[in-house]
Parts: C-alpha cells; sequence; structure tokens
C-alpha cells in the first residue's frame, strides 16, 4: 500500500525542488532527504514515477529555473545551457536526403558545405 499517492508526492517534492537554493547538486538525493520519513517510507517505484512527473512539471512550468537535457535529466537554466533547436520539416529533411544523393554525399556532409558557402558569402 502506497503511503501517498504518486499526484501528492508528485506536488511535494515540486515544492521543495522551487525552496532549493539554485546550483543544488543531486537533486533527487536532497529532495529525498528533504522529504523525510515521507521519502524513505514511499517505495521505489513510487518516488521515480513522483520524481519523473515534478522534473516534466518543473521544467514546462519553471522554464527561467530548470531545463530538461535531451537524458530528461534536470538541470539548473543558469543561462549558460542552450536549448538547440534540433525539429526540421519532414519537407527540408526529404529535399537535404535527396540533395545529398544526388551530391553523393551524407546529410552531415551536405550541411558542412551550406554552412561554409552561406559563412563565404555573407562576409562581402
Amino acid at each position: 500500500m502506497a503511503l501517498l499517492s504518486t499526484n501528492k508526492l508528485s506536488k511535494m517534492i515540486l515544492n521543495i525542488l522551487l525552496q532549493l537554493p539554485p546550483g543544488t547538486q543531486n537533486l533527487k538525493e536532497v529532495i529525498t532527504y528533504q522529504l523525510g520519513i515521507i521519502g524513505r517510507m514511499s517505495t521505489t517505484r513510487d518516488m521515480n514515477a513522483a520524481w519523473n512527473d515534478a522534473k516534466n512539471k518543473a521544467a514546462r512550468l519553471y522554464p527561467e529555473k530548470f531545463i530538461l537535457d535531451k537524458r530528461k535529466a534536470l538541470q539548473w537554466n543558469d543561462g549558460n545551457v542552450k536549448v538547440l533547436d534540433e525539429k526540421i520539416s519532414s519537407a527540408n529533411l526529404k529535399r537535404l536526403n535527396e540533395l545529398a544523393e544526388k551530391e553523393n554525399c551524407t546529410v552531415d556532409a551536405l550541411v558542412a558545405k551550406l554552412i561554409s558557402c552561406y559563412k563565404k558569402h555573407s562576409n562581402k
């Protein structure tokens, strides 16, 4: 039997997370310690589910404080981490692949050529 529902545990984790000073390391361990007996009595499955839910909410609701990296690890948003735009439309991806096949190279090599050509012509 669960001590608390995952939703309540997630809310508690989020509240503690918002009170931590920026730059705190090992967030999950610190929060488990801050939860006290509730953190120690909760099952690992419940804690992991609540932690995943809380970190997703933190990154979504407080992007000025937190961000999730590619591996879904919660990090402090101190301005040093730049989120890369990795989205490309399917139409443009198809065009890139067709052009790369026509040029007999990889898409990565084609993009490198396009960037160098852009830099060469933009400096004039």
